[in-house]
């Protein structure tokens, strides 16, 4: 079998092939399915073993001390010897995983052959295939709980000990300094536990994930917002509790610690960090100082984690396996969300790829998992294709034969083509308005007399035979969007289509299997909000980035009036899938690539719903599409923070750009204005087809976001995350 390994001496990472390990008595062997990086403990054992002799002994006075002693105790050239060999060794990597059970051991009768199980301990849960593990170092997986999820169950039992040594109550205040991978599972556990909290972390993408995780407010340590927010919660008293989850070398933790504390308030270790207490606000304070031994009661006792001897309950209500239980039992329950903390999921085949590119910083992570052989299938997120675009280059895009104006004809003739596209034509110039074409007769006549198309029909096929007409917008219902873009396409015509593009996979499918045919390409789809001046302004203004960001969109749609046709989802689709491309195109726009995944929950039948997004550099789009909200309230308000900085939307009325902790512009417009980017994108469109360049939207991108769209459906189907795949 093979295993992840790491030599201290020379910090060669490998993975090598070693024998399986027996199943002894007292415990079962696992194969692994998935096991989590631990981004903290790991990554800092790692670093350490690229380090200098010196640097080594820097970084563990610890270990130099039992050197000290045994230098005086056996001399120099023994321990030379002694001290040599280990470094010079072998050791695994690792300490959480999920696997199934592959044989069972004498003595064990609470799980079978076949059986999915988390794992804990760094002897027994290593990077590794196979597994052997003692009894009380296991806990059954619950049913339904996917297995990536079920391998965060030790790290999660880290954090779970961490905040049963807080002693939280209801209704308290808790602040988590450090917001890595314990720290975001911390905020959860006291938020699923009544607590308010507050987060502090130098990374605004961390804090951002906090507070979407459920955290009230999350800020730099060095700045004055976590002071100022914990002064508000607590009335100027100060925190409950402080958990401490950060890691390093500064002592600002514990400093800041004390200074946000009320008076005898709690301060819990769990992390690795600093701890030079400062004295007098220790003692005025009187502060109860407790640490955390990592997953709970029977870490460290052989007794208890080798030979499987368990605690009383009425003695040790919470020991280490019941806590790695009690997690897992959380995790099926929805009361902690560890999906959104998955960064990258890697083959367990890259594993030394993979620990290098987190090492280098190539590879931002909270949560990095090793997927092993046999596993990706059954436990393989569900995925939905972004088919690729091929274009026949023997056929000529279409070209216009003279100078004259843009002949333009619209299928359908609604409340939307009327009131949001033809009065930005009407008056345009150089834009002629040549056909209306409508399944009734009166609404094509009232169409062509109030904008003054120069005819009106019910003949599509008439329309789209007019050699003179150079571009055809589908305004009609969403069911129909797909067929008519494709019979459009074919006919040779440039294609405006309102959103949705398709409904479905094969509805994509046909339209891009017609520009293959065809070879043209000459398609917009209406997603104008990234037209709209004041977002183009706010995005110039924030200006490049260089990390990764968090954006938040929060769309308050609002209830639908009883008979609209929006309701029928059985033929036009869900109102999500008729508009959610805009707000999706919108932030792939401003992240400046194409989503890699999505996750979608329902909190309220199918209608109100969380999107997640994530892009391939990290960055993460949250959109919250809520029909239950108070009518009053403006429908679109956008966050996006990146590098120290904050873009902020207020349903394009108000924007504001926060740079270097201050607000650095502020664009305004009267509500009566408000301009979502429709003229600006019809003059784009009208441009592209009088002079034949490129579209205004590359095709690619709205495939991309039309296949995005479609995996929300997938995604609250299968109740897990779905992989936007592509197609070559």
């Amino acid at each position: 079998m093979k295993q992840v390994v790491q030599n201290y001496k020379s910090g060669e990472l490998a993975v090598l092939d070693v024998p399986v390990p027996g199943c002894k008595p007292g415990g079962v062997l696992v194969r692994s399915a998935y096991s989590l990086i631990s981004t903290g403990t790991e990554l800092m054992k790692v670093s350490e073993a690229g380090m200098s002799m010196l640097g080594k002994a820097r970084s563990r006075p610890d270990q130099v001390a039992k050197v000290m002693q045994s230098v005086a105790t056996n001399g120099v050239p023994a321990t030379y010897r002694k001290v040599m060999g280990k470094l010079d060794s072998y050791t695994p990597l690792g300490y959480s995983l999920c696997g199934v059970v592959e044989q069972v051991g004498a003595g064990i009768d609470d799980v079978a052959v076949g059986d999915l199980v988390a794992c804990a301990g760094n002897e027994h849960a290593l990077h590794a295939e196979l597994n052997w593990v003692p009894k009380n170092l296991y806990a059954r997986v619950p049913e339904g709980l996917a297995p990536r999820h079920a391998a965060f169950g030790t790290v999660g039992s880290i954090a779970l000990q961490g905040v049963r040594q807080g002693e939280s109550r209801l209704g308290e205040v808790a602040l988590v300094i450090g917001l890595g991978l314990i720290g975001q599972l911390v905020v959860q556990l006291l938020t699923a536990s009544g607590v308010r909290v507050v987060g502090a972390d130098p990374d605004p993408v961390r804090c951002e994930l906090a507070e979407r995780l459920g955290a009230v407010t999350c800020g730099d340590p060095a700045s004055a917002a976590v002071a100022t927010a914990v002064a508000k919660l607590t009335g100027g008293h100060g925190v409950d509790q402080v958990y401490l989850a950060a890691g390093g070398g500064s002592n600002q933790p514990v400093e800041l610690a004390a200074r946000l504390s009320r008076d005898r308030g709690r301060v819990v270790d769990i992390g690795k960090c600093r701890l030079d207490l400062p004295w007098n606000a220790y003692y005025e304070k009187e502060l109860d100082v407790r640490f955390s031994r990592s997953y709970g009661p029977g870490r460290y006792d052989p007794e208890y984690e080798l030979e499987g001897r368990d605690y009383p309950i009425g003695h040790v209500r919470w020991t280490e396996r019941r806590n790695l239980a009690c997690f897992l039992d959380l995790l099926a329950r929805g009361s902690v969300d560890v999906e959104p903390l998955v960064s990258h999921i890697a083959d367990f085949d890259d594993a030394v790829g993979t620990y290098q590119r987190l090492k280098d910083g190539d590879l931002k992570a909270v949560a990095v998992l090793f997927r092993y052989p046999g596993h990706a299938a059954e436990a393989e997120a569900p995925a939905v294709a972004v088919p690729a675009v091929r274009r026949n280059d023997t056929v000529s895009t279409p070209a216009r034969a003279a100078r004259g104006p843009v002949r333009l004809a619209f299928v359908g003739a609604g409340n939307y083509a009327t009131s949001m596209l033809l009065p930005h034509l009407a008056q345009r110039d150089g834009v002629t308005l040549s056909a209306v074409v409508t399944t009734t007769a009166l609404s094509a006549a009232n169409a062509k007399r109030k904008f003054g198309f120069a005819g009106a029909t019910t003949d599509l096929d008439a329309v789209l035979g007019d050699p003179s007409i150079d571009a055809v917008f589908v305004v009609t219902r969403h069911s129909s969007h797909a067929e008519l873009t494709r019979r459009a396409l074919l006919a040779g015509k440039t294609v405006f289509v309102e959103k949705p593009l398709a409904l479905t996979e094969d509805e994509l499918a046909d339209v891009l299997a017609a520009v293959e045919e065809s070879g043209n390409d000459r398609l917009q789809v209406g997603f104008n909000r990234r037209f709209a001046p004041l977002l183009q302004e706010a995005r110039k203004r924030f200006g490049a980035r260089t990390g990764p960001a968090s954006l938040r969109y929060l769309v308050n749609a609002g209830r639908l009036q009883h008979g609209s046709w929006y309701l029928r989802q059985s033929t036009e689709g869900s109102r999500f899938a008729g508009e959610g491309g805009h707000f999706i195109d919108t932030a792939s726009w401003l992240l400046e690539a194409d989503p890699v995944s999505v996750y979608a929950v329902a909190t309220s039948g199918d209608e109100d719903l969380q999107v997640v997004l994530r892009y391939p550099d990290g960055s993460t789009a949250t959109i919250s599409y809520v029909t239950t909200g108070a009518p009053g309230f403006p429908k679109e308000t956008l966050d996006l923070i990146a590098d120290g900085r904050v873009l902020r939307l207020d349903d394009f009325v108000r924007a504001s750009v926060f740079l270097d902790g201050r607000k650095r512009w502020v664009g305004s417009r009267l509500p009566k204005a408000r301009d979502k980017g429709q003229s600006a994108e019809l003059a784009a469109f009208v441009k592209a087809v009088r002079t034949g360049g490129p579209m205004p939207v590359p095709l690619e991108s709205l495939v991309a976001t039309t296949a995005a769209t479609l995996a929300v459906r997938a995604g609250l189907a299968g109740g897990a995350p779905v992989t936007l795949a592509r197609t070559r």
